[in-house]
């Protein structure tokens, strides 16, 4: 994907992006298109980010480094040729490292926040914390992918005029795809994640497995990797449904996933905008999901997808049969969500957005 250059290359930004990561999901994929098609000189710097990671980045064609601690992080700015002009925090660990060096070194600071995964203690207090850094002066703005990410703000009292609303978005197809779904008793349902709390896996099952023993033919697949997926393989073999929900791991080509699943299910517990939502638009797959964090924003319930309340599996599963049952709505609700994704998903568009902040950023001092 070649960079957009819309300005004269003299006039672009220096962003310094740093990322705590171990694998390639949503949050990766959001950084590596921002990087590839955002006017400005784009590094990425991996906090112990594994090798096959940073090769990722570098072979899709983006600067990126890693470093092992926040002492190789401060030798590796004093050693950048041209100093950042602005950091950009992508998670806590992050925005940790990032705050810090806004005190040390006085550069402007960026936080993208993705979403918040509130439900244990220590996440709560990582919660806590973000957005309390967000109210000190050298952290210029907090980037919110969704409005529901944003009001989190508001209501801690982090300043208005620091927040900026920028949703995640892909480069869309310029024609919808070919319907090619084989809605009914026979369908391929995929959930698509970390195997972790905040995704739902759990609650994935708790829709699926009523629906796999009500049709023998049907099939899931749950794409990912994660700290629950011995307790999810457990609860699958405990139904003797080995043969119908499976657990392939990571995919790095979700592409050709996507094009083999009939239906979507975001079973998370929270979200931001998630990018496997946008993913799926883009491919014609119809979608179920919890109305969670910045989902409602995109999907319209009955029009471009299907939503249940937050944690409401036994809803979720009533939209997953209405689907297998109407195999005609299926095709509406992707062809609806594939004119949502192009009218305000846009990769482009998108990217205008973050060069105005970038451009109104530059050369901005902490005080």
């Amino acid at each position: 994907m070649a960079q957009v250059l819309d300005e004269p290359l003299m006039n672009l930004p220096t962003v310094m992006h740093l990322i705590s990561s171990r694998e390639f999901y949503g949050a990766e994929r959001m950084l590596l298109d921002h990087c590839l098609t955002t006017p400005g000189h784009h590094r990425v710097v991996l906090i112990q980010g594994p090798d096959a990671l940073r090769q990722r980045f570098t072979a899709a064609g983006v600067d990126c480094s890693s470093c092992a601690n926040f002492a190789s992080w401060r030798q590796l700015l004093q050693q950048m040729p041209d100093a950042p002009c602005i950091i950009n925090a992508h998670n806590f660990k992050a925005q940790v490292w990032a705050w810090l060096s806004g005190v040390l070194d006085r550069q402007p600071v960026i936080f993208t926040q993705h979403g918040f995964t509130p439900r244990s203690r220590k996440q709560r207090l990582y919660t806590w914390a973000s957005l309390q850094m967000c109210k000190f002066p050298w952290i210029k703005r907090a980037v919110c992918v969704a409005d529901s990410v944003a009001r989190i703000h508001t209501a801690h009292r982090v300043q208005s005029q620091k927040l900026t609303v920028i949703p995640n978005g892909m480069h869309a197809p310029d024609q919808p795809p070919a319907t090619r779904r084989r809605l009914g008793p026979t369908s391929l349902i995929g959930f698509v994640g970390r195997l972790s709390g905040e995704k739902g896996p759990d609650l994935f099952l708790d829709a699926l497995i009523p629906l796999c023993q009500t049709y023998p033919q049907l099939r899931a697949v749950m794409l990912g990797e994660g700290p629950e997926q011995s307790r999810l393989e457990e609860r699958i073999k405990a139904q003797q449904l080995q043969a119908q929900i499976t657990l392939p791991g990571y995919q790095q080509d979700m592409v050709s996933w996507l094009q083999r699943l009939d239906i979507l299910v975001i079973s998370s517990r929270t979200e931001g905008t998630p990018m496997i939502l946008l993913e799926a638009m883009a491919a014609g797959l119809p979608v179920v999901s919890f109305a969670v964090g910045g989902i409602p924003d995109v999907l319209d319930d009955g029009h471009s997808g299907l939503l249940a309340p937050a944690l409401d599996t036994q809803t979720l599963q009533q939209h997953l049969t209405t689907l297998l049952e109407r195999p005609e709505l299926g095709p509406h609700l992707a062809q609806s969500a594939f004119t949502v994704l192009k009218q305000r998903y846009d990769l482009p568009e998108l990217v205008k957005q973050w060069s105005a902040v970038y451009q109104s950023l530059c050369g901005s001092q902490a005080k």
